[in-house]
């Protein structure tokens, strides 16, 4: 059964693959979206008695691919970009969740929130408030908002301590228990929104050589199960 077991864990491995690809593309066209990649890696299980140990393949290791992505002018007056490093911040049921879908709006309260409703941070946690008036917005590379020049609140922009804590709790947006840094370098582009950085040509050549990898898998296991059949019959003729 050395055969089987190898080759098992190796097509689970390529379906959980092929179902982060198909988001990937499916995400393709969705504002602030990160590709992801997965990780295979070796695990080593024990074999009983003295049998040597078993090569497994494991793939539960999950990347998020933090490149640039394309930069769309909207004019929208809550539409807001990262150009560079850092998310933005919205408020979670479990704490902040970062992001990079700015695409805001402003709820009948004045809150920036948004559009299913969560709020939007400032750079120390706080929703951010909308001041009544008729006055132009306006954001600032820093995230400086203003309504007719007169500042009210600053976006909050910030990477993890540790890019590989985080945890995609939706299309657009993570969660991370660790430390939230401010950003130094980065800048917010107003009237601006950041597409998603899949590279859908690269996504299908990859499904592909998945597709392929997969049916090897399928054959290698088919010609396991041959092989053992016929032995049985070797074994017990009747």
């Amino acid at each position: 059964m050395d055969g089987i077991y190898p080759s098992i864990t190796r097509q689970a491995g390529l379906m959980r693959e092929m179902a982060t690809i198909a988001q990937n593309i499916a995400n393709a066209s969705t504002t602030g979206y990160r590709a992801e990649g997965l990780i295979f890696e070796e695990y080593i299980a024990a074999a009983e008695s003295d049998a040597p140990s078993l090569s497994l393949g494991h793939a539960h290791g999950r990347t998020i691919d933090l490149t640039q992505g394309g930069l769309e002018l909207t004019g929208g007056t809550y539409d807001m970009a990262v150009e560079g490093p850092g998310f933005f911040t919205v408020g979670g049921a479990d704490g902040p969740l970062l992001t990079r879908a700015g695409s805001f709006v402003a709820d009948p309260f004045g809150t920036l929130t948004t559009h299913d409703g969560l709020p939007v941070l400032d750079g120390g946690g706080a929703p951010i408030q909308i001041p009544p008036g008729d006055g132009d917005i306006s954001v600032a590379p820093d995230g400086t908002l203003s309504r007719d020049g007169a500042p009210f609140a600053q976006m909050g922009l910030v990477v993890p301590d540790d890019a590989v804590g985080l945890q995609r709790v939706s299309d657009t947006r993570f969660a991370h228990e660790g430390a939230l840094l401010p950003v130094e370098n980065g800048r917010i582009l107003h009237g601006f929104l950041e597409g998603s950085n899949t590279a859908p040509v690269l996504e299908i050549a990859r499904m592909v050589e998945v597709q392929n990898a997969y049916g090897l898998g399928q054959n290698i296991l088919q010609k396991e199960d041959e092989r053992l059949r016929a032995m049985l019959r070797i074994m017990d003729p009747r």
